[in-house]
């Protein structure tokens, strides 16, 4: 069983409070359901259990809406007014504080407040997860790697926990682009922890970013014992694999699984919404039907077009407004993230660095028209997510610049891909588009050979 905090004491002298915050932590770790409902177990053991209480508020950071984080703002309160009660350990304390600022969207200032509490008890599994989560979420690759080897060195085999951390490890390796070392570490994760799912998830972003389908695909399904058993982790999942048969060209077999694996059922987890809607853009960007299945996307969109809680999720939402032609929801979005943009915070920071003017070019800017396309680019990262999730906004930057006959934005934007990731169809079909403006093609005929080269 992984311990909150091994060696420390809790605040709690409930023997079921415990053991139902240690299930809910193995169930976070895991991605499997029921970790909300042990924290809820937890507190009903003992109510002031300061671990049960920050648990139950990150679960509702990380669901990232604005009701979500109002909520933890609240479970932060009473965690607080509990720490006067129950004297906290420091990791209590640690979680408790970071909870704090995490609720108030300061989503990488609470992973560094966990890390530094890391620094007096490396071995403190939740705060190292949380703070991996924080800082994927937040946009931090070079920080992600950075925690993951830092711990590291105190873990060893046989230690609860360890082959997770290696699963955490193998993630932040292959988002730095160290494909082949991220491959190796994920194995090695599983064979310590068989059942993480994580650590499976970072060698298939190893077989996406090294265009390898076939193997994508076996992998996958080699390994669904495991991710069938997640919670809405299991979507993702399968959302890896509808993206492998699309390339493969199986039409058909990506919207079967579209329907039955990755958007089963409706949800508003932005982590769900960003599934779906990417896959139904990659299809679209091939001039496929995709039925009716944006609908339900749009409304949710409508709806939330002025929760700018995360600019990832907003950015996606604005893809179902511009799938569905609502050029009306498309410039509610956009306004919000440039409203976003003169407030305080991280996320207005990454609003106005890269979320409103990717939005803007989204949608109908052109390059040249006050926005450079390549340093909207290159400062992509900074919204979160992965570099696969965050490929489907590569791909309308490119196809766009192609349409407005920027050959130089086009080049920078494929540089930027080119540097992520094995080539796939998006370099012809630039060329394509360039071909098809007629005059300008032959002005372009250079940049077409190297694009189809």
């Amino acid at each position: 069983m992984i311990r909150l905090a091994p060696h420390a004491r809790l605040s709690t002298e409930s023997f079921a409070a415990t053991e139902a915050i240690e299930t809910a932590v193995r169930l976070f770790a895991l991605h499997r359901p029921g970790a909300g409902e042990a924290a809820a177990q937890a507190s009903r053991a003992d109510p002031n259990c300061l671990a049960a209480l920050a648990f139950s508020g990150f679960m509702q950071v990380l669901l990232a809406r604005r009701e979500t984080l109002d909520a933890a703002g609240l479970i932060h309160a009473k965690a607080e007014a509990a720490m006067s009660i129950a004297g906290p350990s420091p990791g209590e304390r640690a979680l408790v504080e970071a909870l704090g600022d995490a609720s108030c969207g300061f989503l990488l200032k609470a992973a560094a407040r966990l890390e530094a509490h890391l620094e007096e008890d490396p071995r403190d599994f939740t705060a190292f997860k949380l703070a991996h989560a924080l800082r994927f979420m937040g946009g931090d690759e070079p920080g992600m790697l950075a925690a993951t080897a830092k711990a590291l060195p105190h873990w060893s085999p046989g230690m609860p926990g360890y082959g997770l951390v290696l699963g955490c490890h193998a993630f932040a390796l292959g988002e730095a682009g160290r494909l082949p070392e991220a491959e190796i570490t994920g194995h090695r994760a599983l064979e310590h922890e068989p059942d993480d799912a994580w650590g499976i998830h970072a060698i298939a972003h190893v077989h996406e970013m090294r265009g390898m389908t076939k193997a994508g695909i076996v992998w996958l399904e080699q390994t669904r014992p495991v991710w069938s058993l997640c919670n809405n982790f299991g979507y993702h999942m399968a959302w890896h694999l509808a993206l492998f048969q699309l390339k493969r060209g199986d039409v058909g077999g990506c919207l079967a699984t579209y329907d039955a694996q990755v958007r089963p059922c409706a949800s508003e987890d932005f982590r769900d919404i960003a599934n779906a809607t990417s896959v139904l853009w990659r299809i679209s960007q091939h001039g496929l039907d995709t039925g009716g299945r944006w609908d339900e996307l749009h409304a949710i969109a409508r709806k939330r077009a002025g929760d700018t809680s995360l600019v990832f999720t907003s950015l996606h939402h604005l893809l179902s407004c511009l799938a569905c032609g609502d050029q009306a929801g498309a410039a509610r979005i956009t306004g919000a993230l440039e409203t976003l943009c003169c407030l305080s915070g991280e996320q207005a920071g990454i609003a106005a660095r890269v979320g409103a003017p990717l939005a803007r070019a989204l949608a109908g800017g052109r390059p040249g028209a006050g926005l450079d396309f390549a340093d909207i680019a290159r400062r992509l990262p900074a919204i979160g997510g992965s570099h696969v999730q965050r490929d489907v906004f590569l791909r309308a930057l490119a196809l766009l610049a192609a349409k407005a006959g920027d050959t130089g934005a086009l080049q920078s934007v494929l540089e930027v891909r080119r540097a992520q990731r094995a080539p796939d169809c998006i370099p012809r079909m630039s060329a394509d588009i360039l071909e098809a403006r007629g005059p300008f093609a032959k002005d372009a005929s250079p940049v077409k050979r190297a694009l189809k080269a």
